[in-house]
């Protein structure tokens, strides 16, 4: 039953999001608008460095693109359901006002994790679609069912490692007062994940794929859907998920029991 009990919490959560996001449908109109500005003036790199050129590292202009739209993917999931959460539990860190989530009958990761939701952040969802049905266009082929299955079970994993990076950042806050720095840090360097990650080389491969995985993000999902993604790879990636995962847990219930409330 506390499956099922949590499962009707992040519906409440959802849709009071929802209320809120169309109490201000002008700023949903925008907001998606900018959306698919940015997405056309994030692809122009990319333009400049494939298009209309040998394949890179085994990567077309055309293959390249599927891993913007897994990006861009991941972006919206970023921006929409895990950092307008998060980045506000900082503040009742800093305050001492956590106690308001802490004293209440559920997970108090599970609530901070769901507070809130930006809803116009779907466009993301719309975008990084539409770039999959024109990568493919222009490839002049349909994904295969399976390798479809594959990458969507890999954008679980992927969701997992970003949200768990997203924790453990997070839970620094119990023990550094200003985490301002290391948030922005995090954002620049999750920008790198609309490259495929065989285009790095020495340090920054290995730091991409393992440190701070932005391959298991987006290339591994990519490459899933072109159907070159090795089984071993992929089995990795769930471990390493999984991994990943379990140390954002721990880290986050032994920041929790260092936090000094406003009562204290």
């Amino acid at each position: 039953m506390s499956g099922v009990r949590y499962l009707r919490l992040l519906a409440t959560q959802l849709r009071v999001s929802i209320a809120l996001g169309m109490q201000y449908r002008w700023d949903f109109v925008l907001g998606a608008v900018m959306t698919v500005v940015w997405t056309l003036v994030g692809l122009v790199p990319l333009h400049i460095a494939l298009a209309s050129r040998p394949p890179v590292g085994g990567w077309t202009y055309e293959r390249a693109l599927v891993v913007v739209g897994w990006f861009t993917l991941l972006k919206g999931v970023l921006e929409g359901a895990v950092n307008p959460s998060l980045i506000s539990v900082v503040d009742q860190i800093r305050r001492g006002t956590l106690d308001f989530t802490l004293l209440k009958p559920a997970d108090a990761q599970f609530l901070v994790s769901t507070a809130r939701f930006e809803i116009r952040k779907v466009v993301d969802g719309a975008a990084a679609v539409a770039i999959f049905v024109y990568a493919f266009t222009e490839m002049g082929r349909a994904p295969a069912p399976g390798d479809v299955a594959l990458s969507l079970a890999l954008l679980g994993t992927a969701t997992l490692v970003l949200y768990s990076i997203c924790i453990l950042v997070i839970s620094a806050a119990f023990w550094v007062v200003r985490l301002d720095n290391l948030a922005y840090l995090f954002n620049a360097l999750f920008d790198f994940a609309r490259w495929p990650v065989t285009l790095f080389k020495g340090f920054w491969r290995i730091t991409f794929t393992v440190v701070i995985p932005l391959a298991l993000m987006t290339t591994y999902p990519a490459e899933a859907m072109l159907g070159t993604l090795e089984g071993r790879t992929a089995v990795g990636a769930v471990l390493g998920a999984l991994l990943f995962g379990a140390v954002a847990r721990a880290v986050w219930k032994r920041a929790i029991g260092r936090y000094t409330s406003a009562s204290s």
